[in-house]
């Protein structure tokens, strides 16, 4: 993938997810560290494992090859910052002039990118593993309402719901752009029988919920995807989806969404 393509379309009426493995081999390891900058590259080298660098290595090499797709700048001269909050975006001086926005989500097996224009957006993926302490994490960072309904459910369907709420609601807090001095408890969302996700946001996190619009889908057997997405028109956005072998193939995906906002 490279910078010299026609760039892809891409409206404020849309969203477009791209899909990736995380595992690669050193061929196209070489090909995508050559990409990177001198702190990826760095932050690359102190992860331990090496299923933990590939992942990290993937992760970057992703955002900056898809967004070259989209605006006339080869994928090795993004250039990215930090807010205050820990949160990756195009640094001022790259992002003056472009509405560009993105946010990445990984877990073992898949990366997923988001990308779309005008408006703030989070995304995370999780694979369904078994977890030792789920009613632990569950009481620190669900609402009593999602915890009671978690608890009302038989025992097989709890895992995917935990995780269901869990990706819902850190889509929120990515799409917020304000990370974890968002207070877990401070919102939930409710699952209805018939495929609605509601948010519901206290008021002291002075925010509405009617700004947010919400989706879930399972991109692969195993594993739960949520999307959170400002609300910048009347007209539901259309969301997009692409698998990519970087440096290799892209085909575009169909999804079709479990859960969606009213």
């Amino acid at each position: 993938m490279t910078a010299d393509r026609r760039p892809m379309a891409l409206s404020k009426a849309e969203i477009h997810l791209w899909l990736s493995g995380d595992r690669v081999d050193s061929d196209k390891a070489a090909r995508c560290r050559s990409l990177l900058s001198v702190d990826e590259k760095q932050r690359e080298a102190r992860f331990v494992f090496e299923r933990d660098r590939a992942r990290h290595l993937l992760t970057r090499t992703l955002v900056r090859a898809v967004l070259s797709r989209y605006e006339a700048v080869d994928p090795a001269d993004w250039v990215f910052s930090t807010t205050a909050y820990g949160r990756p975006e195009i640094a001022g001086s790259m992002a003056r002039g472009r509405d560009l926005c993105f946010n990445v989500s990984h877990t073992a097996g898949l990366i997923v990118l988001g990308v779309t224009r005008g408006r703030a957006l989070g995304i995370d993926v999780e694979y369904l593993q078994p977890l030792a302490d789920l009613w632990g994490i569950a009481e620190h960072a669900f609402t009593p309402a999602e915890v009671a309904e978690l608890a009302g459910l038989p025992a097989e369907l709890r895992l995917e719901r935990f995780f269901q709420h869990w990706t819902l609601k850190e889509s929120y807090i990515k799409a917020r752009g304000m990370g974890v001095s968002i207070p877990l408890q401070g919102f939930g969302v409710q699952l209805a029988q018939d495929g609605l996700a509601k948010l519901d946001i206290a008021p002291q996190l002075s925010d509405q919920s009617s700004r947010w619009q919400l989706w879930q889908t399972s991109p692969a057997p195993g594993y739960v995807l949520a999307i959170c997405a400002e609300r910048v028109q009347q007209q539901s956005p259309t969301i997009v989806a692409r698998r990519l072998v970087v440096f290799d193939r892209e085909e575009i995906i169909p999804l079709q969404f479990d859960r969606v906002s009213p």
